[in-house]
């Protein structure tokens, strides 16, 4: 056996450490961003599912408030059907545009 035998088994064997080490210090930076993504991600589900939660909270409130009325008889103010006014006659809303003199006789 040489006199270098030992030295550069000492040298491998360092180097191999060193690549170990690089290895385990690139999982852990990959590892930490995953952590990241998963706790933005988990962050969003999370204000996501909050906010619904406050819609169908409102939903059930109104369903409820709805349900009190009904049963008192009132008219429910919350009616998922809009009933829309009926439009002017466009004829009617040119006469009433007509100013009268005066001395005139209007009848109505």
């Amino acid at each position: 056996m040489s006199l270098f035998a030992p030295r550069t088994h000492a040298v491998a064997s360092l180097r191999m450490k060193q690549i170990s080490l690089d290895n385990q210090s690139h999982t852990i930076r990959r590892l930490r961003a995953k952590l990241a993504n998963e706790r933005r991600e988990s962050t969003a589900i999370k204000e996501g599912l909050e906010n619904k939660a406050i819609v169908e909270e409102k939903a059930s409130i109104f369903q409820t408030i709805q349900g009190l009325q009904e049963d008192k008889g009132a008219p429910a103010p919350f009616d998922d059907e809009w009933e829309e006014e009926p439009e002017e006659d466009p004829e009617e809303e040119a006469l009433e545009d007509i100013s009268v003199g005066e001395g005139e006789i209007v009848n109505e």
